[in-house]
């Protein structure tokens, strides 16, 4: 009863300064994107719009493989994507590799995790993009780690009634209990083009083989919680 009654006053202390400040996310009525990877979409039914996903793992496990499948996904349906890149360290060429038109990509060069979250907030306030995905891998993950919480739970209400999915790339969460959808990615086998004489450096990589599991998720039953994905990313002509 004291918690209903605490709720009431709350609710009516922050007046129009916060929509549904305790929206219940079990009750909330979820619409779903693609993602592109059809094993994903079969176990949990798609992306949320209007959430925060998280794509974790350590470096080369796949992670920025998912994210250009998801983005390529999302632009092949005539949305516009945004990637904020938190070290200038996209390569376009790779992109283009994925499937993504980059005439479609707005890409935002930073330098620092300030430029980073500065950025991002200006980008989901503007709107407009089905998808704005944040590259955090390759910033110091002690400054990550020291992000306040309540950064990531401000970005989640400003989603909430947007078409939009952040997409969160790292080493590992960020977000928290902020994120709707937390996957892992582990590369499970790597492909290689060229000769077998060839030396290392001279091969292309072809495809990756990665195992993906659902770290957690709010928007729906979870049939698997791990699949695979197999990404092309060269041609073998």
């Amino acid at each position: 009863m004291r918690a209903a009654l605490l709720r009431a006053q709350l609710e009516t202390a922050l007046g129009e300064r916060a929509s549904s400040p305790f929206t219940d996310v079990e009750k909330r009525v979820w619409e779903c994107v693609p993602s592109g990877i059809p094993t994903l979409d079969t176990s949990i039914g798609g992306l949320p719009r209007g959430a925060i996903v998280e794509l974790v793992g350590a470096p080369s496990s796949g992670r920025t493989s998912l994210a250009l499948t998801i983005l390529s996904t999302l632009i092949q349906h005539d949305e516009v994507c945004a990637l904020v890149d938190g070290t200038d360290a996209f390569d376009p060429e790779s992109g283009a590799a994925a499937g993504i038109d980059m005439r479609r990509l707005l890409w935002v060069r930073c330098r620092n995790l300030d430029q980073v979250l500065r950025s991002t907030d200006l980008l989901l306030q503007g709107g407009g993009f089905g998808a704005v995905a944040l590259d955090l891998s390759d910033l110091p993950q002690q400054a990550v780690r020291g992000v306040p919480l309540a950064v990531w739970f401000r970005f989640q209400r400003v989603l909430e009634n947007t078409p939009t999915v952040l997409l969160l790339l790292g080493r590992e969460s960020a977000a928290k209990s902020a994120a709707t959808v937390v996957l892992r990615a582990n590369l499970r086998k790597a492909s290689w083009n060229g000769l077998h004489s060839a030396p290392t450096h001279g091969l292309l990589l072809a495809h990756t083989h990665l195992d993906v599991e659902v770290l957690r998720i709010r928007h729906s039953q979870c049939r698997f919680p791990k699949v695979h994905h197999d990404v092309r990313l060269y041609s073998c002509s």
